[in-house]
């Protein structure tokens, strides 16, 4: 883990000061887990969550918030505000502060589309492929939240055919036994940036690792 940590703070700068990695997959394909423990690697870097910018209306089209709100401050060097979605309430909530740090995870579905990639020092996929990543994220939310994932399963669908991300994607990390492996993406300019084993983990394998509250779905 510390070897893909410190491949990523060598990269060069992407969104002003900001290197931007973005963690990218199916909805429960475990981006929240892989993406929590590569912040504790960088150190504690600040992890944006995109289903904090999605709403119950408007599952994929957030990207003119997380670009005013976010990523503009951020390129021009300094800290981000962004308003959380209560999936509960169904409503935003205060604002909450997202430091211009060194590095930066972004994670959800949708974090390396057309729009976004500018602004990333790097792009990862989530290597499961879609049926099973959405049966274990329903397996994960129990029946109660059955009819959400019916209307999310299609708009990702629908989303991925008109924008899809993995073709661009620099890695490719995929669950093992013992962790996760990296493996070099589809993009032309992709570089390997290591494995990470069981050992380098604070976390048994598959614990959801986040800032969502019990019961909200977690797909983006």
């Amino acid at each position: 883990m510390t070897g893909t940590a410190d491949a990523l703070r060598a990269l060069g700068p992407s969104c002003g000061p900001v290197r931007l990695v973005a963690v990218d997959g199916h909805a429960g394909s475990g981006k929240s887990t892989f993406a929590g423990r590569l912040a504790e690697a960088l150190g504690g870097a600040p992890v944006l969550h995109l289903d904090d910018l999605a709403t119950h209306e408007q599952f994929f089209d957030w990207t003119e918030r997380l670009v005013t709100q976010v990523l503009t401050p951020l390129a021009h060097g300094a800290g981000a505000r962004y308003e959380p979605y209560d999936w509960t309430l169904r409503r935003f909530l205060a604002p909450r502060d997202l430091a211009p740090a060194e590095v930066v995870v972004v994670e959800g579905v949708g974090a390396g589309r057309r729009v976004l990639r500018p602004y990333l020092a790097r792009l990862l996929w989530m290597e499961r492929a879609a049926p099973d990543s959405w049966e274990r994220g329903r397996r994960r939310d129990g029946p109660a939240l059955s009819a959400f994932w019916d209307d999310w399963t299609a708009a990702e669908t629908r989303h991925f055919e008109r924008d899809p991300s993995r073709p661009f994607a620099d890695a490719l990390v995929r669950e093992v036994q013992e962790g996760y492996v990296l493996r070099k993406g589809p993009s032309a300019a992709a570089r390997p940036i290591g494995t990470i084993t069981q050992s380098d983990q604070p976390h048994p394998p598959y614990r959801p690792v986040g800032n969502h509250s019990p019961g909200s779905p977690n797909c983006a």
